[in-house]
C-alpha cells in the first residue's frame, strides 16, 4: 500500500518541558487531521511508532501532546522524541483512533487520571462542540510530584469558573520535599476516589459512568471496583 495514503507528517512548531521527564509538543500537521475529543494519535520517528493521546481540542490548530520519557532500555520511541525541537517533524498516520470518548447519554461523569493519562480529558474540556453544560463532572487527578500536574492551572480556572465541574488534583508523595508548597489533597488517586465516592454514591448507576486512563495499575484497581457497578471506559496503554 502507498504509505502516502496511511501517513502524514507533523512538524514541532513548540515545545515545553514540564519536569526532566515530562513535556508538550505542539505539531502542525501537514494534511487536515480529524479527530473526537478523547482519541489518540499514532506518531513515529525513524520507523518507530506509539500511541498518544490528545491533549488539543478538534477546534485547535495545533495537535498538542504531553509525553513522558520512558528510558531505555525500557523506552524505545520516547528517548528519540525527547531528543527533537523546534522545527523537526514526524509521522502520523491519518486516522485517530480511540474509543475513549465524551459519553453524551450519562448525566454524571466521573474521570480518574494520572499524569500524562489527563490529556483526553483536557481535550474534552477544551472542546466547544461537546455541550458539558448539562452534566456533573468530576475529575480527579493523581500525581507523585506537584510539578507533574501539566494542566492544573488550566483546570482549577475550569472547576472555578463552572459549577458543574469539579476538579480534585491528589499527590500520592506529600512528605517528599519537592511537594513541600502543597496544600491539597494528597494519597494514591484511586485511594482518594475509593473514599470521596461516598458523597456520590446515591448518584443513579444508569445515570453515571467512570472514565479511567494513566497508569495501567491505577486502571486496573478501578476497573476491578467499579466496572461491574458502573458503565466503565479505560484507557490504559502505556507508550514506551
Amino acid at each position: 500500500m502507498d504509505k502516502s495514503k496511511r501517513f502524514t507528517t507533523g512538524e514541532i512548531i513548540k515545545r515545553e518541558n514540564i519536569t526532566h521527564d515530562l513535556w508538550k509538543i505542539w505539531l502542525k500537521i501537514d494534511e487536515k487531521f480529524t479527530f473526537d475529543p478523547g482519541q489518540y494519535c499514532t506518531v513515529g520517528y525513524e520507523g518507530i511508532e506509539r500511541p498518544y493521546s490528545i491533549a488539543s481540542s478538534p477546534e485547535e490548530d495545533l495537535v498538542e501532546l504531553f509525553i513522558e520519557l520512558v528510558p531505555e532500555p525500557d523506552g524505545i520511541l520516547t528517548p528519540l522524541l525527547y531528543n527533537l525541537y523546534e522545527g523537526e517533524k514526524v509521522t502520523l498516520r491519518k486516522r485517530a483512533k480511540g474509543l475513549f470518548k465524551f459519553q453524551n447519554d450519562f448525566e454524571n461523569q466521573i474521570m480518574l487520571t494520572t499524569v500524562t493519562g489527563i490529556a483526553p480529558i483536557v481535550s474534552m474540556m477544551r472542546s466547544n462542540n461537546l455541550d458539558k453544560s448539562k452534566h456533573n463532572i468530576w475529575i480527579y487527578e493523581g500525581a507523585s510530584y506537584i510539578d507533574e500536574f501539566g494542566y492544573l492551572e488550566e483546570l482549577i480556572g475550569l472547576s472555578n469558573n463552572n459549577k458543574n465541574i469539579n476538579f480534585v488534583p491528589t499527590c500520592s508523595r506529600p512528605d517528599d520535599p519537592k511537594n513541600r508548597d502543597w496544600n491539597g489533597m494528597t494519597g494514591r488517586v484511586n485511594d482518594i476516589f475509593f473514599d470521596v465516592f461516598k458523597d456520590i454514591n446515591d448518584a443513579n448507576k444508569d445515570n453515571t459512568i467512570i472514565y479511567a486512563c494513566g497508569h495501567p495499575e491505577m486502571v486496573s484497581d478501578i476497573a476491578e471496583k467499579y466496572s461491574e457497578k458502573y458503565t466503565f471506559i479505560e484507557e490504559k496503554f502505556w507508550t514506551a
